[in-house]
């Protein structure tokens, strides 16, 4: 593997502090992205156990996103009129806000996170809280395999891919189908959003470094979909190899090409995004110290995993940014870790909370800008950093 990347010392993304533990010492890690030009992975070279981040207090609650619920839904009729699957998995399913849109008795969510896991149950869904693997695929698929797996930004939080794609392999039925969605790596790169990078992001995949793994396993994808969540995603349909109900999409053909046009398969494109991440830290932190020194106020909007990265590296801590606003009930009233800045209850912007907002969750920014029409009418600003830094 060689390094191209190198964040800085990062705190766990997801570990909000509470006030009385704002004087103890964080636990971090240095932050550096490697390139694998075997198989053409992306991945962070030192990770941290997934006990550590995967647990009892998880903040990300997905039902919490109007974008989030709005898109679940949409893709679960989708599913449901193309394959008509009998009996669905969702791997990662978070609370509930993909399977509540199936018949209960023919969904199992697996869920980790014991909070999230025990959400999902009062809903009435049957919810495993545990990390998937053979064993547990074995009793959930004893009586009937699954026509459907899915599984939406979890396959990038799970090290160990031997056990993870037998697992799948031997759930789905013979014509069933995987459907696995994950940020996109060309996306990634584009928009020179490196604050996909973070902790629980053990990889960044393209669709040449994914189609390398699943050869391992006999299986290959069919069809594919760019898809706008989490700043730009690909959505992967995948069938075993035996399976010929469902012949491959010229999509998948095009995307490869796309890709390896770009270069996701040559080291010198990472250096090169690499010195773009490099320029965009000064043109940032340039942004926040020319305001401050105008005596500007600033506040953040989405105290996100995303945002904990681009902060840390940036250095931008309370002394340029007062607050953050978030929707997100687990956050609220705790400190971002590393940078140690308040998070508030979100309330609808006014211009006199600020003159300017970080836009930490610009991945959606669509919904917040619906949102805050009356602030941005009133010639309130924001402030980004993808696909270049600058006030809007």
């Amino acid at each position: 593997m060689k390094k191209f990347l190198d964040l800085g010392l990062q705190p766990l993304a997801n570990s909000y502090i509470t006030k009385d533990r704002l004087n103890l010492k964080e636990k971090k890690f240095r932050l550096i992205i490697c390139f694998n030009s075997k198989n053409y992975l992306v991945s962070i070279l030192n990770t941290v156990s997934k006990e550590k981040m995967f647990n009892k207090d998880y903040p990300y609650k997905s039902s919490e996103s109007k974008t989030m619920r709005s898109s679940f839904s949409q893709l679960a009729n989708k599913l449901k009129k193309r394959f008509s699957p009998n009996f669905v998995i969702e791997i990662g399913s978070n609370d509930g806000a993909f399977i509540k849109n199936f018949n209960k008795r023919n969904v199992v969510g697996v869920e980790p996170c014991k909070n999230l896991a025990l959400i999902t149950k009062k809903k009435g869904y049957e919810t495993f809280s545990s990390f998937w693997n053979l064993k547990l695929a074995k009793k959930i698929t004893k009586r009937r395999k699954a026509d459907l797996i899915y599984s939406a930004n979890t396959l990038s939080h799970i090290k160990n891919f031997n056990e993870i794609f037998k697992a799948i392999k031997n759930s789905l039925s013979l014509k069933g189908i995987l459907v696995l969605e994950d940020p996109s790596l060309l996306e990634c790169l584009k928009k020179v959003a490196y604050d996909q990078f973070y902790c629980e992001h053990l990889y960044v995949f393209s669709t040449i470094s994914l189609q390398k793994i699943l050869e391992k396993f006999n299986l290959e994808i069919f069809d594919i979909e760019n898809i706008s969540t989490h700043g730009g995603s690909n959505r992967y349909f995948i069938k075993k190899k035996e399976n010929k109900t469902h012949k491959i999409s010229k999509k998948v053909k095009y995307e490869i090409n796309k890709e390896l046009r770009y270069g996701l398969n040559n080291f010198k494109t990472y250096k090169k995004f690499a010195e773009k991440v490099s320029n965009s830290k000064m043109k940032l932190l340039r942004i926040f110290q020319k305001l401050k020194e105008k005596k500007k106020r600033i506040i953040g909007y989405g105290a996100t995993a995303k945002s904990c990265t681009v902060l840390n590296y940036c250095r931008i801590d309370k002394k340029y940014i007062d607050y953050f606003y978030d929707t997100t009930s687990f956050k609220i009233n705790k400190f971002l870790p590393g940078t140690k800045i308040e998070i508030k209850k979100y309330k609808k912007l006014k211009k006199k909370d600020a003159d300017y907002i970080f836009l930490g969750a610009w991945n959606f920014k669509e919904e917040i800008f619906k949102k805050e029409k009356k602030f941005i009418k009133n010639g309130g600003k924001f402030i980004t950093h993808v696909p270049i830094p600058k006030i809007f």
